[in-house]
C-alpha cells in the first residue's frame, strides 16, 4: 500500500466542504469524530461522529461539517503493487459504515500519519504493514457485521437509533435497564444482541460515548474539567478524570494541553 497523503484529528470550519473527482486506483478512507454530511455519487448521507466511509475510484464524492465543525482522521493511498491482496479483502465502498470499535481504526491511523510524516529510514515499510493491517480490520468487520445484522434484524434498526441517541446524549444516566425498556427488550437478550452486533458491551460504549464528547469539549471549548465532566453525565469530577486518564492515556488537562 502507498500512502499519498494522510491526517489526523484534522479540525476544519463548517464552511470547509471537500469534493473529489473519480481518480483512476486512488482510494481515500476517512473516519469522522464529529457529524457530517457526505455526497457519495449523488446519494447525500448525514451522518453521526464515528462513522467510516472508504471511497474507491469510481464515484463522485464530497463531504462537509453538519456542525460548527469538523473533526476526522483520514488517509489517502493506492495499491501500489498489492492488487492480489487488495481484491482478496472484503471491503464496503462507497458508503458510511458504523465500526463497533473505532478507538482501533483511529489509533492505526495515528500511528500511520506519525510513521508517514517521521524521517525513519523504515518509514514506507512500516505505513505499508499498518495500512494493510487497517484493511484487514475493515474487511475482517464488514463480513462480521453483515452476519451481525442479519442475525439480529428486526431489532437492527432500534439498536442503530439507541446507539446513535447514547451518542448525542453522553450527559444522560444510561443503564442497562434503561437502554433495554428503550428498545423493548430483556435485560439478557438486549445485552447479548448489543454484543453481538456492535462487538462491544453496551455499558462500554456509553463511556466510550461519554469519553469522545469529553475529548470534543477539551479541544474546541474553554470549559474547565468539572465542567466537562459534569456535561458528560459524571457526578463525580475524580471518577471522569480516572476513568478518562485509563481509557485515553493522559489526564484531560494534559490531553487539552496536547490537542
Amino acid at each position: 500500500m502507498n500512502i499519498i497523503s494522510t491526517g489526523y484529528n484534522s479540525v476544519y470550519s463548517s464552511e470547509y466542504s471537500f469534493r473529489h473527482e473519480p481518480e483512476k486506483n486512488v482510494f481515500m478512507l476517512i473516519l469522522t469524530k464529529s457529524s457530517a454530511v457526505f455526497h457519495i455519487d449523488g446519494t447525500v448521507y448525514r451522518t453521526q461522529p464515528y462513522i467510516f466511509v472508504l471511497y474507491d475510484a469510481t464515484v463522485i464524492w464530497q463531504y462537509s461539517a453538519d456542525n460548527d465543525f469538523f473533526i476526522c482522521d483520514w488517509i489517502c493511498f493506492d495499491k501500489d503493487n498489492d492488487n492480489e491482496f487488495f481484491e482478496s479483502l472484503e471491503l464496503p465502498f462507497n458508503r458510511p459504515v458504523q465500526f463497533a470499535d473505532t478507538d482501533f481504526i483511529s489509533n492505526i491511523m495515528r500511528n500511520i500519519a506519525s510513521e508517514y510524516y517521521s524521517l525513519s529510514s523504515r518509514r514506507v515499510k512500516m505505513t505499508d504493514t499498518l495500512m494493510k493491517t487497517l484493511l484487514l480490520k475493515i474487511s475482517d468487520f464488514s463480513g462480521r457485521h453483515d452476519e451481525a445484522q442479519q442475525t439480529a434484524d428486526p431489532h437492527y434498526n432500534a439498536l442503530i437509533e439507541l446507539r446513535e441517541k447514547v451518542y448525542r446524549n453522553p450527559q444522560m444516566k444510561w443503564n442497562v435497564d434503561s437502554m433495554a425498556s428503550d428498545v423493548n427488550m430483556s435485560r439478557s437478550y438486549f445485552q447479548h444482541i448489543y454484543k453481538e452486533m456492535f462487538g462491544v458491551s453496551c455499558i462500554s460504549d456509553v463511556i466510550s460515548g461519554k469519553i469522545e464528547k469529553a475529548k470534543e469539549i477539551l479541544s474546541e471549548t474553554s470549559c474547565t474539567v468539572s465542567q466537562v465532566s459534569a456535561m458528560c453525565g459524571y457526578d463525580n469530577e475524580e471518577h471522569f478524570m480516572r476513568q478518562f486518564k485509563k481509557i485515553v492515556g493522559v489526564t484531560p488537562t494534559k490531553y487539552r494541553r496536547k490537542i
